[in-house]
């Protein structure tokens, strides 16, 4: 390959810098809802989807889950990433055979805190002997163009959630199709590792047993003992998943992938299962649902829906 001149390689990191920051700007999301009491943590809950608002109570049961943790980490290939918040919402109609169909919020399942990736761009890519790279590593002492977050974003709804396994240990508990995306300025917008057609499937399970706790309430959230409303909790235990597989990066630079070989150079992309990670520290877990279902029937999901409506403050 022939070499670049300085004023090529500059104006290849300009046009960069221009297109990632135009891609950028985007649109704020409309806030969660506050509920009240005992249902404060289902604020994503999607109540009012057709196979949840069809569960009879009888032959199909509606529920809430909800599963959060304040911090963990995902190894991806070679590089390792502190991770913040993490939410994940779903709704779940259990079937009268033992299986259960599992449905993801129109905002997706998934909710986390964005992620500083270490080293930036000068971890990620430099150096390089490709020109372009080598052009763009001479100009990222602007710590602003060296920075790279990192965000987990579902792309598919979850399934294969298990009940039983969230209470025991090692066992998963659910499948999570999710996607990576790293945003810089010079990386553009739809620089991702995972896609819709080709996702990181996460299967966390408990590290060691949840402690278990169980209450009752009314249909707005109340705490009431005879309340038609109840809540289990699965507490304080850390999850982990060692056994999935990443692909490699793509979109990376311009957004047509310009830079995805020296992204995934640098971080061991694509990466087999075995060879990357994910914990979540002390999550926290709980599934809300009617009481008696049975006693709603065949109206179970709709009440569900209003009992979930009258919480909102």
């Amino acid at each position: 390959m022939p070499r670049l001149s300085t004023r090529t390689r500059l104006s290849a990191v300009a046009a960069l810098t221009a297109l990632g920051t135009l891609a950028s700007i985007g649109g704020a999301s409309a806030a969660d809802p506050t509920l009240n009491g005992q249902w404060a943590p289902f604020t994503r809950c999607p109540v009012d989807a057709p196979a949840m608002l069809a569960a009879d109570g009888s032959d199909k049961t509606p529920q809430c889950v909800v599963s959060t943790s304040a911090s963990g980490s995902i190894k991806l290939g070679r590089t390792t990433v502190v991770t913040g918040r993490t939410n994940l919402q779903f709704g779940v109609v259990q079937n009268a055979d033992g299986t259960s169909t599992v449905v993801a919020p129109p905002s997706g399942a998934l909710v986390a805190d964005s992620a500083t990736v270490p080293g930036g761009l000068l971890g990620l890519m430099c150096p390089s002997d490709i020109p372009v790279i080598t052009g763009i590593c001479q100009t990222l002492s602007d710590a602003r163009l060296n920075k790279i977050t990192a965000t987990m974003e579902s792309v598919g709804a979850p399934y294969a959630f298990d009940q039983t396994a969230g209470v025991l240990k090692d066992m998963p508990i659910i499948a999570l199709p999710v996607r990576v995306h790293l945003q810089n300025p010079l990386l553009g917008d739809n620089c991702y590792i995972g896609s819709a057609s080709a996702p990181i499937v996460l299967r966390p399970k408990n590290l060691d047993y949840p402690a278990f706790g169980m209450s009752f309430f009314k249909g707005d959230g109340t705490a009431d003992e005879a309340g038609e409303m109840s809540r289990i909790d699965l507490t304080g235990a850390p999850q982990n998943d060692g056994g999935f597989a990443v692909p490699g990066a793509t979109g990376c630079g311009l957004n047509v992938g310009l830079i995805n070989a020296a992204v995934n150079a640098k971080t061991g992309l694509p990466s087999a299962a075995g060879n990357n990670s994910l914990t979540l520290n002390s999550a926290q877990t709980f599934l809300a649902g009617l009481t008696a279902p049975g006693t709603a029937v065949p109206d179970a999901g709709e009440v569900l829906a209003r009992n979930w409506h009258s919480a909102v403050r």
